[in-house]
Protein backbone atom coordinates (compact mmCIF):
# COMPACT_ATOMS: atom_id res chain seq x y z
CA UNK A 1 0.00 0.00 0.00
CA UNK A 2 1.25 3.68 -0.23
CA UNK A 3 3.47 5.19 1.23
CA UNK A 4 2.20 8.80 2.32
CA UNK A 5 3.76 11.95 4.10
CA UNK A 6 1.72 12.87 7.00
CA UNK A 7 2.38 16.87 7.03
CA UNK A 8 2.34 17.16 2.86
CA UNK A 9 -0.11 14.88 1.55
CA UNK A 10 -2.72 16.91 0.75
CA UNK A 11 -0.86 19.92 -0.23
CA UNK A 12 1.23 18.42 -2.14
CA UNK A 13 -1.71 17.07 -4.63
CA UNK A 14 -3.62 20.30 -4.85
CA UNK A 15 0.48 21.93 -5.64
CA UNK A 16 0.90 19.43 -8.44
CA UNK A 17 -2.58 19.65 -10.55
CA UNK A 18 -2.33 23.57 -10.03
CA UNK A 19 1.04 23.15 -11.57
CA UNK A 20 0.86 21.17 -14.27
CA UNK A 21 -2.75 22.12 -15.11
CA UNK A 22 -0.65 25.56 -15.97
CA UNK A 23 2.16 24.13 -17.79
CA UNK A 24 -0.14 22.31 -20.67
CA UNK A 25 -2.76 23.08 -22.61
CA UNK A 26 -5.97 23.17 -22.07
CA UNK A 27 -7.66 19.57 -21.54
CA UNK A 28 -10.63 18.35 -20.98
CA UNK A 29 -11.02 17.24 -17.40
CA UNK A 30 -12.48 14.54 -15.08
CA UNK A 31 -13.28 14.00 -12.56
CA UNK A 32 3.16 3.63 -1.50
CA UNK A 33 0.85 1.74 -2.31
CA UNK A 34 3.70 -1.01 -2.59
CA UNK A 35 1.44 -3.99 -0.81
CA UNK A 36 3.58 -7.41 -0.37
CA UNK A 37 0.85 -9.31 -1.35
CA UNK A 38 -2.65 -9.52 -3.78
CA UNK A 39 -5.97 -8.94 -1.55
CA UNK A 40 -6.13 -12.24 0.69
CA UNK A 41 -9.17 -12.95 -1.40
CA UNK A 42 -6.69 -13.54 -4.52
CA UNK A 43 -5.85 -17.11 -3.87
CA UNK A 44 -4.67 -19.60 -6.07
CA UNK A 45 -7.51 -21.85 -7.55
CA UNK A 46 -9.38 -22.81 -10.98
CA UNK A 47 -8.99 -19.65 -13.05
CA UNK A 48 -12.16 -17.92 -13.33
CA UNK A 49 -12.70 -15.51 -16.52
CA UNK A 50 -14.46 -12.40 -15.74
CA UNK A 51 -16.38 -10.61 -18.36
CA UNK A 52 -18.00 -6.74 -17.59
CA UNK A 53 -21.68 -7.13 -17.35
CA UNK A 54 -21.75 -11.01 -16.51
CA UNK A 55 -20.95 -13.83 -14.30
CA UNK A 56 -17.48 -15.58 -13.61
CA UNK A 57 -17.03 -18.49 -16.36
CA UNK A 58 -14.54 -21.12 -14.39
CA UNK A 59 -11.75 -21.73 -16.76
CA UNK A 60 -9.17 -24.58 -16.57
CA UNK A 61 -6.68 -23.50 -13.74
CA UNK A 62 -3.63 -21.70 -14.54
CA UNK A 63 -0.32 -22.59 -13.08
CA UNK A 64 1.45 4.28 -0.56
CA UNK A 65 5.66 8.47 1.09
CA UNK A 66 6.99 11.84 -0.06
CA UNK A 67 4.77 14.42 -1.69
CA UNK A 68 4.72 14.68 -5.25
CA UNK A 69 6.75 17.42 -6.27
CA UNK A 70 4.81 20.71 -6.94
CA UNK A 71 7.39 21.69 -9.53
CA UNK A 72 6.87 20.12 -12.98
CA UNK A 73 10.07 20.91 -15.59
CA UNK A 74 9.10 22.59 -18.31
CA UNK A 75 9.14 20.73 -21.49
CA UNK A 76 7.58 21.59 -24.78
CA UNK A 77 3.62 20.80 -25.13
CA UNK A 78 2.26 18.49 -26.84
CA UNK A 79 -0.50 18.30 -29.42
CA UNK A 80 -4.05 18.91 -28.14
CA UNK A 81 -5.73 15.36 -27.56
CA UNK A 82 -8.82 13.89 -27.06
CA UNK A 83 -10.39 13.62 -23.48
CA UNK A 84 -8.46 10.41 -23.06
CA UNK A 85 -8.75 8.79 -19.74
CA UNK A 86 -11.13 11.45 -18.76
CA UNK A 87 -14.23 10.81 -20.72
CA UNK A 88 -16.82 9.20 -19.35
CA UNK A 89 -16.55 5.67 -20.62
CA UNK A 90 -12.57 5.47 -20.50
CA UNK A 91 -12.63 6.81 -16.73
CA UNK A 92 -14.78 3.83 -16.03
CA UNK A 93 -12.99 1.30 -17.53
CA UNK A 94 -10.27 2.39 -15.82
CA UNK A 95 -11.79 2.14 -12.49
CA UNK A 96 -12.64 -1.34 -13.68
CA UNK A 97 -8.82 -2.28 -14.46
CA UNK A 98 -8.04 -1.32 -11.43
CA UNK A 99 -10.54 -2.88 -9.31
CA UNK A 100 -9.05 -6.41 -10.72
CA UNK A 101 -6.11 -5.63 -9.07
CA UNK A 102 -7.37 -3.98 -5.82
CA UNK A 103 -10.33 -6.15 -5.38
CA UNK A 104 -10.35 -8.86 -7.76
CA UNK A 105 -13.71 -7.88 -9.62
CA UNK A 106 -14.89 -5.70 -12.35
CA UNK A 107 -17.22 -4.30 -10.58
CA UNK A 108 -15.73 -1.71 -8.68
CA UNK A 109 -19.10 -0.35 -7.31
CA UNK A 110 -18.45 -3.42 -4.61
CA UNK A 111 -15.59 -1.95 -3.05
CA UNK A 112 -17.00 0.92 -1.42
CA UNK A 113 -17.72 -1.46 1.67
CA UNK A 114 -14.37 -3.36 1.47
CA UNK A 115 -11.90 -3.23 4.46
CA UNK A 116 -9.53 -5.51 5.77
CA UNK A 117 -5.61 -5.52 6.87
CA UNK A 118 -4.24 -7.46 3.91
CA UNK A 119 -0.67 -7.78 6.28
CA UNK A 120 1.25 -5.44 3.98
CA UNK A 121 2.52 -2.84 7.06
CA UNK A 122 -0.35 -0.14 5.91
CA UNK A 123 -3.08 -1.20 8.78
CA UNK A 124 -6.43 -1.51 7.43
CA UNK A 125 -7.05 -1.51 3.14
CA UNK A 126 -10.08 -0.14 2.55
CA UNK A 127 -12.69 1.91 -0.20
CA UNK A 128 -12.53 2.30 -3.76
CA UNK A 129 -8.41 2.72 -4.57
CA UNK A 130 -7.39 1.16 -0.95
CA UNK A 131 -7.25 4.24 1.36
CA UNK A 132 -5.27 2.75 4.16
CA UNK A 133 -5.20 3.32 8.19
CA UNK A 134 -1.16 4.23 7.72
CA UNK A 135 -0.94 5.95 5.07
CA UNK A 136 -2.67 9.11 6.16
CA UNK A 137 -4.80 8.89 3.22
CA UNK A 138 -7.63 7.11 4.88
CA UNK A 139 -7.33 9.91 7.38
CA UNK A 140 -8.02 12.78 4.95
CA UNK A 141 -10.94 11.33 3.71
CA UNK A 142 -12.47 10.79 7.19
CA UNK A 143 -11.25 14.28 8.37
CA UNK A 144 -12.55 15.94 4.94
CA UNK A 145 -16.67 14.01 5.16
CA UNK A 146 -16.50 14.33 8.56
CA UNK A 147 -16.61 18.11 8.30
CA UNK A 148 -19.03 18.09 5.24
CA UNK A 149 -20.96 15.88 7.22
CA UNK A 150 -20.61 16.10 11.42
CA UNK A 151 -22.23 12.73 13.21
CA UNK A 152 -21.29 10.62 10.50
CA UNK A 153 -20.18 7.14 12.00
CA UNK A 154 -16.58 7.22 11.51
CA UNK A 155 -16.24 10.26 13.11
CA UNK A 156 -15.35 8.99 16.42
CA UNK A 157 -12.82 7.26 14.85
CA UNK A 158 -11.17 10.15 14.02
CA UNK A 159 -8.83 10.60 17.52
CA UNK A 160 -7.50 6.94 17.27
CA UNK A 161 -6.90 7.69 12.71
CA UNK A 162 -4.82 9.93 13.99
CA UNK A 163 -2.69 7.85 16.38
CA UNK A 164 -2.54 5.04 14.14
CA UNK A 165 -1.45 6.96 11.10
CA UNK A 166 2.04 6.15 9.35
CA UNK A 167 1.80 2.53 12.14
CA UNK A 168 0.18 -0.83 10.78
CA UNK A 169 -1.94 -0.61 14.31
CA UNK A 170 -5.40 -1.38 15.16
CA UNK A 171 -5.19 -0.01 18.57
CA UNK A 172 -8.61 2.13 18.99
CA UNK A 173 -10.18 0.67 15.90
CA UNK A 174 -10.73 -2.45 16.72
CA UNK A 175 -13.36 -4.29 16.79
CA UNK A 176 -15.66 -1.69 15.94
CA UNK A 177 -14.21 0.48 12.93
CA UNK A 178 -14.52 -1.66 9.89
CA UNK A 179 -18.56 -2.61 10.73
CA UNK A 180 -18.64 1.34 10.94
CA UNK A 181 -16.80 1.45 7.89
CA UNK A 182 -18.92 -0.90 5.86
CA UNK A 183 -22.45 0.56 7.62
CA UNK A 184 -21.16 4.05 6.36
CA UNK A 185 -20.32 2.88 2.58
CA UNK A 186 -24.01 2.71 2.21
CA UNK A 187 -24.36 6.18 2.35
CA UNK A 188 -24.14 7.76 -1.07
CA UNK A 189 -22.47 10.81 0.79
CA UNK A 190 -19.62 9.00 1.81
CA UNK A 191 -19.43 6.75 -1.79
CA UNK A 192 -19.56 9.91 -3.08
CA UNK A 193 -16.77 11.04 -0.85
CA UNK A 194 -14.49 8.21 -1.63
CA UNK A 195 -15.26 9.07 -5.30
CA UNK A 196 -13.94 13.22 -4.58
CA UNK A 197 -10.71 11.78 -2.72
CA UNK A 198 -9.93 9.70 -5.78
CA UNK A 199 -10.12 11.55 -8.40
CA UNK A 200 -8.76 14.60 -6.00
CA UNK A 201 -4.96 12.71 -4.75
CA UNK A 202 -4.74 10.10 -7.34
CA UNK A 203 -6.75 10.27 -10.75
CA UNK A 204 -6.66 14.04 -11.51
CA UNK A 205 -2.59 14.44 -10.74
CA UNK A 206 -2.34 10.97 -12.85
CA UNK A 207 -4.32 11.77 -15.59
CA UNK A 208 -2.49 15.78 -15.92
CA UNK A 209 0.62 14.65 -15.55
CA UNK A 210 0.61 11.75 -18.41
CA UNK A 211 -0.79 14.50 -21.01
CA UNK A 212 1.84 16.91 -19.94
CA UNK A 213 4.16 13.82 -20.98
CA UNK A 214 2.71 13.37 -24.01
CA UNK A 215 0.90 10.32 -23.34
CA UNK A 216 -2.71 9.06 -24.73
CA UNK A 217 -5.45 7.07 -22.98
CA UNK A 218 -3.23 3.76 -22.31
CA UNK A 219 -0.02 6.02 -20.96
CA UNK A 220 -2.63 7.81 -18.36
CA UNK A 221 -3.79 4.92 -16.99
CA UNK A 222 -0.77 3.18 -16.71
CA UNK A 223 0.18 6.22 -14.58
CA UNK A 224 -3.04 6.19 -12.80
CA UNK A 225 -2.20 3.08 -11.89
CA UNK A 226 0.99 3.62 -10.72
CA UNK A 227 0.00 6.59 -8.88
CA UNK A 228 -3.17 4.19 -6.55
CA UNK A 229 -0.10 1.37 -5.93
CA UNK A 230 2.85 3.22 -5.20
CA UNK A 231 1.59 6.74 -3.67
CA UNK A 232 2.18 10.03 -5.56
CA UNK A 233 5.70 10.58 -3.60
CA UNK A 234 9.54 11.42 -5.15
CA UNK A 235 11.31 8.16 -3.30
CA UNK A 236 12.33 5.35 -5.27
CA UNK A 237 9.29 3.37 -4.88
CA UNK A 238 7.03 6.65 -5.01
CA UNK A 239 4.91 7.79 -8.40
CA UNK A 240 7.04 10.76 -8.94
CA UNK A 241 10.38 9.23 -8.47
CA UNK A 242 9.56 6.11 -10.99
CA UNK A 243 8.23 8.73 -13.19
CA UNK A 244 11.32 11.20 -13.17
CA UNK A 245 13.89 8.19 -13.43
CA UNK A 246 11.79 6.58 -16.15
CA UNK A 247 11.69 10.68 -18.20
CA UNK A 248 15.93 10.45 -17.62
CA UNK A 249 15.87 7.21 -19.23
CA UNK A 250 13.77 7.49 -22.59
CA UNK A 251 12.08 10.67 -23.52
CA UNK A 252 8.70 11.06 -23.70
CA UNK A 253 6.04 12.16 -26.63
CA UNK A 254 6.63 15.57 -25.24
CA UNK A 255 10.11 15.71 -26.16
CA UNK A 256 9.64 14.15 -29.12
CA UNK A 257 10.24 10.29 -27.87
CA UNK A 258 8.26 7.25 -28.92
CA UNK A 259 5.15 6.81 -26.83
CA UNK A 260 5.10 2.65 -26.96
CA UNK A 261 9.44 3.35 -26.24
CA UNK A 262 8.89 5.33 -23.00
CA UNK A 263 6.07 3.46 -21.57
CA UNK A 264 7.53 0.54 -21.66
CA UNK A 265 11.05 2.08 -19.86
CA UNK A 266 8.18 3.60 -17.36
CA UNK A 267 6.97 -0.57 -16.63
CA UNK A 268 10.60 -2.04 -16.28
CA UNK A 269 11.29 0.59 -13.75
CA UNK A 270 8.18 -0.02 -11.79
CA UNK A 271 8.06 -3.92 -11.80
CA UNK A 272 11.91 -3.33 -11.02
CA UNK A 273 10.35 -1.44 -7.79
CA UNK A 274 8.12 -3.37 -7.00
CA UNK A 275 10.46 -6.99 -7.12
CA UNK A 276 13.28 -4.94 -5.05
CA UNK A 277 11.01 -4.60 -2.25
CA UNK A 278 9.57 -7.83 -2.33
CA UNK A 279 11.84 -10.45 -5.22
CA UNK A 280 8.43 -12.60 -5.06
CA UNK A 281 5.62 -10.17 -5.73
CA UNK A 282 3.51 -10.97 -7.81
CA UNK A 283 3.49 -8.12 -10.89
CA UNK A 284 0.86 -9.46 -12.83
CA UNK A 285 -1.15 -6.17 -12.78
CA UNK A 286 1.91 -4.86 -14.64
CA UNK A 287 2.73 -7.95 -16.97
CA UNK A 288 0.06 -9.37 -18.36
CA UNK A 289 -2.50 -6.12 -18.13
CA UNK A 290 -0.48 -3.03 -19.08
CA UNK A 291 2.36 -4.85 -20.76
CA UNK A 292 -0.30 -6.51 -22.99
CA UNK A 293 -1.66 -3.34 -23.78
CA UNK A 294 1.42 -1.85 -25.08
CA UNK A 295 2.18 -4.91 -26.71
CA UNK A 296 -0.60 -4.67 -28.53
CA UNK A 297 -0.05 -1.46 -29.51
CA UNK A 298 -3.65 -0.40 -27.88
CA UNK A 299 -2.14 3.33 -27.15
CA UNK A 300 -5.89 3.98 -26.86
CA UNK A 301 -7.45 1.75 -24.73
CA UNK A 302 -9.93 0.74 -26.93
CA UNK A 303 -12.19 -2.50 -26.11
CA UNK A 304 -12.59 -4.63 -26.57
CA UNK A 305 -9.80 -5.55 -23.61
CA UNK A 306 -8.61 -8.73 -21.95
CA UNK A 307 -5.89 -9.21 -19.51
CA UNK A 308 -5.09 -10.73 -16.73
CA UNK A 309 -4.53 -10.34 -12.79
CA UNK A 310 -3.35 -12.77 -10.40
CA UNK A 311 -4.04 -15.92 -12.14
CA UNK A 312 -7.24 -14.61 -12.91
CA UNK A 313 -8.94 -13.30 -16.74
CA UNK A 314 -10.92 -10.44 -17.25
CA UNK A 315 -12.61 -9.39 -20.22
CA UNK A 316 -14.78 -6.13 -21.02
CA UNK A 317 -16.33 -6.24 -24.65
Amino acid sequence: MKRADCLFFVLAAVLITAAVHLATPEHATADAKGGASPPARSRARAEPERVAGGRAVVAPATSRATPVSSTVPARPAAPARSAGLAAPDKKELAQEIVASAENSTLNWHEAYGYIEDIGDGQGYTAGVVGFCTGTHDLLTLVERYTAAHPGNGLARYLPALREVDGTDSHEGLDPGFPTAWRHEAGLTAFREAQDSERDRIYFDPAVRLAEHDGLGTLGQFIYYDAIVLHGPGTGDHGFQGLRERALREAAPPSEGGDEKTYLGTFLDIRRAAMKSEDPDRDTSRVDTAQRRFLDEGNLGLRKPLEWKVYGETYRVP
